[in-house]
């Protein structure tokens, strides 16, 4: 879970209703302090957390989770970052030579 995106989530909607910190973190039975903390991405929340501040939002869990939780593919290409980015320059090159050799032939067998 990318928290620093789910706290941006969370301070957007904050401003959509012109509420402070110290507002919303009121209403839903937090401190301010914690309130900050999430919207820097710095704490996690519990479910119970989050079920109040969708609430207090009017909108759905997967609205606020929609850019924080990556997806298969975002995955995968960090993993391949991750492998790369430890690489000099000439063997990115070779990688990308041999990933283009293995798509071509995945593309000539059909599969």
């Amino acid at each position: 879970m990318d928290y620093k995106k789910l706290g941006n989530r969370i301070r957007e909607e904050r401003r959509r209703l012109n509420l402070t910190q110290a507002q919303l973190a009121e209403d839903i039975d937090i401190s301010d302090t914690y309130m900050g903390a999430i919207e820097r991405g710095e704490r996690s929340l519990t479910l119970d957390t989050l079920e109040r501040l969708v609430n207090r939002f009017g909108v759905t869990i997967d609205y606020l989770l929609a850019d924080s939780i990556p997806s298969n593919d975002s995955i995968i290409i960090e993993q391949f970052k991750q492998i790369i980015d430890r690489q000099p320059l000439e063997r990115k090159q070779m990688a990308i030579n041999v990933l283009h050799s293995i798509f071509s032939y995945f593309e000539k067998e059909g599969s």
